[in-house]
Formats: C-alpha cells, structure tokens, sequence
C-alpha cells in the first residue's frame, strides 16, 4: 500500500533557503521532505482507491482559490514534539478549508494532534539544535501566493516526492 501525504509546497527561492536551515540543524530528513505545509499527514491508501484519492483531490481543488502566504517567525511543539517550525502569519483559514476538504471521503481520518498549518524546520533533533532552530529563525519572514497543492508518495527510498499537482479553480476533468 502507498502512503502518501497532501501538501502546500512552499516555492522557490524560500523552499531552498528553509531546507538547507534544516539542513544546518542537523535534521536528517532534511533531503527527503520538501518544503511544505502539511493538509494530509502520511496516510496508507490501497493502490485500487487511487483513482478515487485523485478524483477527490481534483475536486478540493477546483473548490479553492488561491490565497496569499505570509511564513514568519517560529513556534515550537516542545515539549510534546520534538519540532522546531516556521509559522504561518496570513493564510491559517485557508490552509483550514483546504485541510477539511482534503481530508474527507477517501481520505477520511483521524488525526493524532489538532491541525496547526506550519512548515518544520527542525524534528527530531538534540535541544540544542532546535533551540538553535528556534532562535535564528525568530526573525524569518516570506510571502507568496497559493494557487495549488500537491500529492506526495513515499517512496522505498524513503523520499517524499510529488506525483501530482492540484491547482484551485481548476475543473476535475482538466487535471
């Protein structure tokens, strides 16, 4: 069974610049997860409810439209998680719709901790490290626009690749 996990990508140049700070504190899965927002934790779906997973996936997003993202400054979940992350500043409501629709039909599940839209910057590593993670990401500030979200699979390599993109105000049968 695939798992997969749905996600805000962050774009360029700021994805680059927030992974390589995870880089620099020491995260070891600094290469293997892109630079995102998380609408859809890791989730095990059969491969034959693929067809469906994608179906719904086209329809949350032809829902949407795009909305302006502003990242700035950190919060952690110390200490019930080991995570140090950037904050979402504009775009919470947005990212809560999105995150409602996605995780209906097909992809129907609980999830673990209530739903907090962030981009992780440090997991799982000593405290010095996100201590250090928190602090010189204090003052961190980007913006851009949102027009999509993507549809990433694990991989046997342990990577998490995009295999799909969504993009808002888009009709089903145009993805």
């Amino acid at each position: 069974m695939p798992t997969i996990g749905v996600s805000l990508p962050i774009p360029q140049p700021y994805a680059k610049e927030l992974q390589e700070c995870r880089r620099s504190f020491g995260d070891p899965l600094a290469d293997a997860i892109p630079t995102h927002v998380t609408l859809l934790p890791p989730t095990e779906v059969a491969t034959e409810a693929m067809p469906s997973v994608h179906a719904h996936l086209a329809s949350a997003a032809a829902a949407a439209r795009p909305f302006d993202m502003i990242l700035r400054g950190t919060g952690t979940f110390r200490p019930v998680s080991p995570v140090v992350f950037v904050q979402v500043a504009r775009g919470i409501p947005a990212c809560e719709r999105l995150e409602h629709a996605v995780r209906r039909g097909p992809l129907d599940r609980e999830l673990s901790f209530p739903y907090h839209p962030h981009v992780t910057v440090a997991h799982g590593v000593p405290d010095e490290a996100l201590d250090r993670a928190f602090d010189e990401l204090a003052t961190y500030s980007c913006s851009f626009d949102v027009h999509g979200f993507d549809l990433y699979e694990h991989g046997v390599d342990l990577v998490w690749r995009s295999v799909a993109t969504y993009d808002f105000g888009v009709a089903a049968a145009e993805h």
